[in-house]
């Protein structure tokens, strides 16, 4: 019998969780040196690009603090900091329902445990984001995305989008999260979901921004 993420939202996010699980670390730790390559080559082509046609290129990055099972973006992240042009930032999340706020962080930023156990930065409020990095659990190729279920990200991004913040959502997750490939799961995303820009795996784009 089919079900949709409207009706039987644990027991896809039960599934989804036992299919990362399931992944060889081995593989794991190649896959998210690939998506550290991958990011690093397209904000570098990006940046690039923008200048060269006389618009501004995205400077503002907020990314996010791995749980276990996540990829990990951390020596991605110590790379960009590197680049004085790049301003990085990490979600804190300041109370249930709210949205997030985005800190500065660089490597030398003092980390405290936050909410649900995510390391969150203990620093000043950062610049609106231009690119936002958004883990996901699950996805599909038209940038629906399955998270946790608390809807931090979904109202963060409303929130930007209704402030008139222009930003390209870039969701981060591992290709067996693809809910396309589980024929049993008829996907309904909800009404307050907000779809996502691309979505890039340890397998490639699932989801690529245009050219």
């Amino acid at each position: 019998m089919s079900h949709s993420i409207e009706n039987k939202p644990v027991n896809l996010r039960d599934q989804l969780k036992s299919l990362r699980s399931a992944q060889d670390p081995a593989e794991t730790q190649r896959g998210a040196l690939l998506m550290r390559g991958r990011l690093f080559t397209w904000l570098a082509t990006t940046r690039e690009a923008m200048a060269k046609a006389g618009r501004r290129a995205p400077e503002n990055i907020a990314a996010f603090w791995p749980l276990a099972q996540e990829p990990d973006l951390v020596p991605l992240l110590q790379q960009w900091a590197t680049d004085e042009h790049l301003n990085l930032s990490l979600p804190v999340v300041t109370g249930p329902g709210q949205p997030l706020e985005f800190r500065r962080w660089t490597p030398e930023t003092p980390m405290k445990t936050g909410a649900f156990g995510i390391g969150e930065p203990d620093a000043e409020l950062a610049p609106n984001p231009d690119v936002i990095l958004v883990p996901v659990l699950g996805f599909t190729r038209q940038g629906d995305r399955v998270g946790y279920g608390k809807g931090y990200y979904d109202r963060t991004l409303a929130k930007l989008d209704a402030e008139g913040h222009r930003f390209i959502a870039i969701g981060i997750g591992w290709a067996c999260g693809d809910i396309d490939r589980l024929p049993e799961v008829n996907y309904q995303p909800q009404a307050h979901d907000y779809p996502l820009d691309a979505i890039l795996t340890d397998k490639g784009w699932a989801l690529k921004l245009p050219d």
